[in-house]
């Protein structure tokens, strides 16, 4: 199945905890990395860790803010947010191929 195939090209939106930070980044256009840790549930090392992942394929900036005190930010790309709208529109379409809608 072709849709498949196509799901398994892009590794890092393969897994679920990056996809869903890029879900959450995608219609706010950034984030405070507290508030997607807070959000996913997930611990400051784990979160790095995905972040990492997804700043080697492109997909998100991570920066520092200077306001009332130091905190690291996250902005989804350009890049990001096409590979994330490319692969929810492949993975829709291998959804239809195993169960069309009636």
């Amino acid at each position: 199945m072709e849709p498949l195939r196509g799901l398994m090209k892009n590794h890092a939106l393969g897994n679920p905890v990056r996809l869903a930070i890029m879900l959450y980044l995608l219609p706010r256009g950034r984030a405070l990395f507290r508030d997607i840790q807070a959000v996913l549930d997930l611990t400051p090392g784990n979160l790095d860790s995905h972040l990492r992942a997804l700043q080697r394929k492109g997909y998100v900036e991570v920066y520092k803010v200077i306001a009332d005190r130091p905190r690291t930010a996250v902005k989804i790309t350009e890049k990001g947010a096409m590979e994330t709208g490319k692969y929810m529109r492949a993975l829709k379409e291998a959804l239809s191929a195993i169960a069309p809608s009636d």
